[in-house]
């Protein structure tokens, strides 16, 4: 347990001076982070039934992720970003010059990584952005808010936790559990209100909703992959943990489907 602790103090001072130092930092970090990230899911689904172009797909993901990342900091125009399209296809061609014995499933595991892995850590990075310049205080309120929503999942259902939410998925998340994330996470956002005007308390509100659904989804999909690839966690680097992957499994569809919502709020 005092492990477990220190690796989570740990872990929460380095993701918040990725958000609070400066803007370069806050991009780099997310971008090593979705390459680390990718590097873990390539090596859960690896197996029989496909193995995914790993090097090329780490490549790809990194690639597209800076070319997205210059054009948030204003350093190359929108035109370039159909360059995307082409990257893409080149993971279709570089299987006619490999020997595999089930290519489009390779293809399909690599390309699900991008999709899956890069594109939500790309959605939290623009949201530091929703405001034509650099801005932290969305990032950093959808990290409090998602760590409440796991916090308060975690406590009420440990300790009064009875109805299972997904027994055949994840047997100790609780309907209770489920319920004390929302409240913990409204919690925090009405914080977060007082403290951050960028956004009225109905849209810090509604934010906080939207992280505590699909993060709550994005954490039974992480473990629905891994119970699929018969896996326990999706790696070793956080002692007490897992993997980064198993950390962040709850941005993976929340940090999309917030963007959405605030990109529709916002307009």
């Amino acid at each position: 347990m005092r492990v477990r602790a220190i690796t989570a103090l740990f872990f929460v001072i380095v993701v918040l001076a990725s958000i609070l130092v400066s803007v370069y930092l806050f991009v780099l970090f997310f971008i090593a982070l979705s390459a680390y990230c990718l590097s873990e899911f390539y090596r859960i689904v690896a197996g029989d039934s496909g193995n995914p172009h790993r090097s090329w797909g780490l490549s790809l993901g990194v690639m597209l992720f800076v070319l997205y990342a210059a054009y948030c900091l204003g350093w190359v125009p929108k035109d370039y970003l159909p360059l995307a399209f082409p990257a893409v296809a080149t993971v279709f061609i570089a299987s006619l010059y490999q020997k595999r014995e089930k290519p489009f499933a390779d293809i399909a595991y690599t390309l699900l990584g991008i999709l899956y892995v890069v594109l939500p850590f790309a959605s939290f990075v623009t949201l530091g952005f929703l405001t034509g310049s650099y801005d932290y205080r969305i990032p950093l309120g959808f990290m409090l808010i998602l760590w409440g929503n796991d916090t308060g999942a975690y406590l009420i259902g440990r300790f009064w936790g009875k109805h299972r939410l997904f027994e055949r998925i994840s047997p100790k998340k609780t309907w209770e559990g489920l319920i004390g994330g929302i409240l913990l996470a409204l919690v925090t956002s009405l914080l977060l209100a007082h403290y951050f005007p960028i956004l009225a308390r109905w849209q810090w509100l509604g934010m906080a909703l939207t992280v505590s659904i699909f993060g709550t989804f994005g954490d039974l999909v992480e473990s629905m992959l891994k119970r699929s690839q018969q896996v326990k966690d999706s790696g070793a680097v956080l002692p007490g943990h897992g993997g980064l992957l198993d950390r962040f499994d709850g941005l993976l569809l929340a940090a999309p489907a917030v963007l959405a919502f605030l990109k529709v709020v916002l307009s």
